[in-house]
């Protein structure tokens, strides 16, 4: 079910019942400074504290990353969770009433909520059973091949929480049912029991199998993974999607692994359990396991959350089902690989070995220094490509050039492109030297075919006027216009006082943000006319409820000792900032009508492009000082 939008009474209530102070001290050490709170930040690496947190403004602010906002925006980042999960959870823990934006959804929300908190419960009460029965006389098997065979210690198994399912029909739906009281219903819901055929009760999903638990982001347990003790197929069972549970959205072991993700800004994903098990109980934690599915983009933009440097290693097994694995895993995330959006490296370790089996005869840190060589994932394709191909042959060269173009010509950044063609133009030579410069015109041809121009003649030169644009200090400079637009939207947040007269100033000289993260801000402004109490707070709401991008002008909602006195010169700063902005909207105008002109020769052009020209020129001479002096 997708959560409706929650009412904003919800939001403001929660609001004033979850203090900031209690809520981020529960992760950063506070210590009172003035007015306001300071700690070290946990959003990145520092010695001096420079994150303040403000209990009369009920927000926080760092220094040193610029992160910032209210006690809802710093548990959606900290956890990496949507508004909508934070703002229910607060509600449960400070016991608010939901509302939403529509009456008669609040009856279908409840029952949502509290479907989910049973089937966690649920879910939380069968593991707990498997964890017993792995320790009874039944469970021997299971526990002999964890200490045995995969050689874990007893510290690992509780911290995974394994478990045995045991070999009868009924044995876990009898003691959830008849012991714990849960609603088969419930149970089936949570992929533990299934109808039997034509009737006559349920049976157990999951019987004599090693249980593996499945957990959320947060460590909730959402479904679980069985391995056979015997020949049975699938060697491998999930729990069927559910309610909490989809393989495609889960990855094993995150719960575990986002701190050793964020320490080392790199994730590793594996193929197996065992492979994810063994890695993290030899002290490798940035490691997680697919879940038998191709790695989905919504995957690994779950983990990226995670890492600075969006570096992904994929450590499938080198056999021909890992590479297809790998194979599928590329195709799936290529288009961010192309961008560059996750430094995509693949890693086979030698033998054909998996991480597991690899550990058995080698030390975690020869481990960690394969990761450190994993080459990129476009040479490792590269090597797929020509692998057990023979180039001297007619048609494995052609078939081999081709998927190479295919390959490459994806990519977007010019130099990356370059240094591809380069590398395999001198594969394609063949260790001769003089072929190179040819393969490398052959590949340029196809991946970047030269386009046809054609000579246009220039419009006749005006005989009765010489155009010479004025040159604009401006022009081009997006910086300068992100200054102005900055200053002028932090003096409206800022400045009650000031903001009648900035909107009606707008209006009149008919101006518009010209960024579109300012313009989307203005937008949300405009939205909240009548509702400017808490103007700031409102603002953080609605961004965060939309999922809106909030990180570009985040840094607006809040002063510095440096912006504090930039807005005391309010007039000066209002009227540069405008002058700026319609500087760029009359230099459009200005080029336009000069175009139209050259195309036309009208005069009637040539008198509104005059106009524009001279308003420049009223601009520049309007201006009292320079928007750079407040740099």
């Amino acid at each position: 079910m997708q959560i409706p939008r929650l009412h904003p009474d919800t939001i403001e209530e929660i609001k004033q019942r979850a203090d900031i102070v209690d809520i981020v001290s529960q992760y950063v050490v506070l210590r009172k400074r003035g007015k306001d709170f300071v700690g070290l930040c946990p959003f990145h690496d520092e010695k001096t504290p420079s994150f303040t947190v403000s209990q009369t403004k009920q927000m926080y602010y760092c220094f040193g990353c610029q992160a910032g906002g209210n006690a809802i925006k710093f548990l959606m980042d900290l956890g990496k969770q949507s508004f909508a999960e934070v703002v229910l959870d607060l509600a449960r823990r400070y016991q608010v009433p939901i509302q939403t934006l529509a009456p008669e959804q609040r009856q279908e929300l409840q029952r949502h909520i509290s479907l989910r908190e049973k089937l966690y419960e649920v879910l939380a009460s069968a593991a707990q059973f498997y964890q017993h029965a792995l320790r009874q006389s039944q469970g021997e098997k299971a526990y002999q091949y964890l200490l045995r065979d995969r050689q874990l210690q007893e510290e690992t198994i509780q911290r995974f929480g394994l478990g045995y399912s045991p070999s009868g029909w009924e044995t876990l739906h009898r003691y959830l049912v008849e012991d714990k009281h849960y609603p088969v219903q419930l149970l089936e819901k949570a992929g533990l029991i299934k109808p039997r055929q034509g009737g006559g009760g349920y049976y157990d999903v999951f019987r004599d199998r090693l249980m593996i638990p499945i957990r959320d982001v947060q460590g909730r347990i959402i479904a679980f993974g069985a391995r056979t003790l015997s020949d049975e197929q699938p060697k491998y069972l999930n729990s069927p999607e559910t309610e909490l549970f989809s393989k495609g959205k889960t990855l094993f072991a995150l719960d575990q692994a986002k701190t050793g993700i964020s320490q080392s800004d790199q994730a590793v994903v594996v193929e197996g359990y065992f492979d994810a098990i063994a890695l993290h109980a030899a002290g490798i934690t940035n490691v997680v396991a697919s879940l038998g599915t191709a790695l989905s983009i919504e995957q690994v933009r779950s983990i990226l959350r995670y890492t600075e440097s969006k570096e992904l290693i994929l450590n499938f097994d080198a056999d021909k089902a890992g590479n297809i694995a790998t194979e599928r895993a590329i195709g799936e995330i290529a288009s961010l690989a192309y961008k560059g959006e996750v430094q995509l490296k693949i890693l086979n370790i030698p033998d054909g070995k998996d991480a597991d089996e690899y550990l058995d005869t080698h030390t975690p840190e020869e481990y960690i220094k394969l990761l450190a060589t994993a080459p990129l994932w476009l040479d490792w394709q590269i090597q797929q490509i020509i692998h057990n191909r023979d180039l001297k042959q007619a048609t494995d060269f052609q078939q081999v050039s081709q998927q190479i173009v295919n390959l490459l010509k994806n990519i977007d950044n010019n130099d990356t492109r370059n240094y591809y063609i380069s590398h395999c133009a001198e594969i394609l030579s063949l260790g001769d030297t003089r072929l190179i410069p040819l393969r490398m015109e052959n590949l340029l041809t196809q991946i970047a075919p030269t386009r046809v121009i054609t000579n246009k003649p220039l419009p006749p030169q005006k005989k009765w006027y010489s155009p010479t644009p004025t040159p604009s200090p401006i022009s081009g400079d997006k910086s300068l216009l992100e200054l102005a637009e900055s200053l002028l939207l932090r003096v409206y947040l800022h400045c009650p006082e000031q903001r009648q007269a900035i909107f009606q100033t707008l209006e009149a000289r008919n101006l518009e943000f010209s960024l579109s993260h300012h313009r989307l801000l203005w937008q949300k402004i405009l939205e909240l006319t009548g509702e400017e109490l808490d103007l700031i707070s409102r603002l953080q709401n609605k961004y965060l409820e939309l999922s809106e991008p909030i990180e570009v002008i985040s840094h607006l909602f809040h002063l510095t000792e440096k912006t504090q006195k930039d807005i005391l010169r309010t007039p000066q700063v209002v009227q540069a900032a405008m002058a700026v902005m319609e500087r760029v909207f009359t230099e459009k105008r200005n080029r336009y009508f000069l175009e139209l002109w050259e195309k036309t020769g009208a005069e009637s052009d040539y008198q509104s492009f005059y106009k524009e020209k001279i308003r420049l020129q009223e601009l520049e001479s309007q201006r009292q000082f320079s928007i750079t002096d407040l740099l």
